[in-house]
C-alpha cells in the first residue's frame, strides 16, 4: 500500500519516521460497504482503524430498546471507544455501522500497542483525537438536556444533505440522532408540516421553508 494517505493527513505528517515506517508496514486499506456492522457490544477490538472517507456511526441500544447515535467517524478520524477498547484490553461497548461506503486503513491491535510504546507522536495523536472526542460528547449530553427536540431536529435537518430539498431518512433514524423516541420525533414533524416548514413524504422528508427551520434553530435561548 502506498503511503499517500500518510503524506494527506496533516496529523500523521508529523510522525516520526519510525511511526511512520509501522504504519506503512502493518496497515492494510479496506473497502467498507455501506450498512456493515464493524462491531458489536461485547465483540474484542483487534484493530484499529483510520477512516479515509466516509462515515461509520456509533451506536448504543437502551435497556429501554431506544437506540442513541453517540457520534460519527469520518475522514481523518478515528474512533475513542475502539481507542478506548485496546487501550484497556477490553470489548467494545457499542456499536459502528458503515453509514456510508467507507474507505479505511486498519492497523492490528499488536501494530497500535507497538506504535504507542516507541512513538510520542502517536501517542499525542491518538489521545488528542480521544480528548476532541470527549469533549464533543460533554456537549451532546448538554445539548440533550438543555436544547429542546425541535430546536435539534430544526438543526438536524438542515445540516443532513438534501438533493431538491429532500432527505432520506426515517423517523426512527432522526430519533436515533436526537437521542429521543420515534413518537416525539414524529410528533415535532408533524409540527413542522403543519406550519408548512416541511413534508413528509415516504422514507423522508421534504424541506419547503429552510429560512424558518434556520431561525428556529437560531432563536435565542435562555
Amino acid at each position: 500500500m502506498t503511503d499517500n494517505w500518510i503524506d494527506s493527513n496533516p496529523a500523521l505528517q508529523a510522525l516520526d519516521a519510525e511511526a511512520k515506517h509501522i504504519l506503512r508496514d502493518a496497515a492494510v486499506r479496506k473497502q467498507i460497504l455501506r450498512g456493515t456492522v464493524l462491531f458489536r457490544p461485547g465483540d474484542s477490538c483487534a484493530h484499529f482503524p483510520f477512516v479515509l472517507s466516509g462515515s461509520i456511526r456509533v451506536q448504543r441500544l437502551t435497556e429501554t430498546g431506544k437506540e442513541i447515535v453517540l457520534y460519527r467517524v469520518r475522514d481523518n478520524e478515528t474512533c475513542i471507544l475502539t481507542t478506548a477498547a485496546l487501550v484497556s484490553e477490553d470489548a467494545h461497548s457499542a456499536e459502528g455501522v458503515a453509514e456510508t461506503d467507507v474507505v479505511a486503513c486498519i492497523l492490528p491491535a499488536e501494530r497500535f500497542n507497538q506504535l504507542m510504546s516507541v512513538s510520542a507522536g502517536f501517542r499525542a495523536l491518538v489521545f488528542d483525537g480521544y480528548a476532541r472526542r470527549i469533549a464533543a460528547l460533554m456537549s451532546r449530553i448538554e445539548e440533550i438536556i438543555c436544547v429542546p427536540v425541535n430546536v435539534r431536529l430544526a438543526e438536524r435537518l438542515l445540516a443532513m444533505k438534501a438533493q431538491d430539498h429532500r432527505i432520506e431518512t426515517t423517523q426512527q433514524a432522526l430519533a436515533a440522532d436526537l437521542a429521543t423516541a420515534r413518537e416525539v420525533v414524529g410528533r415535532a414533524l408533524k409540527g413542522f408540516e403543519a406550519a408548512g416548514w416541511v413534508k413528509l413524504t415516504r422514507g423522508g422528508v421534504e424541506i419547503l421553508d429552510r429560512r424558518a427551520l434556520a431561525a428556529l434553530r437560531d432563536a435565542p435561548r435562555d
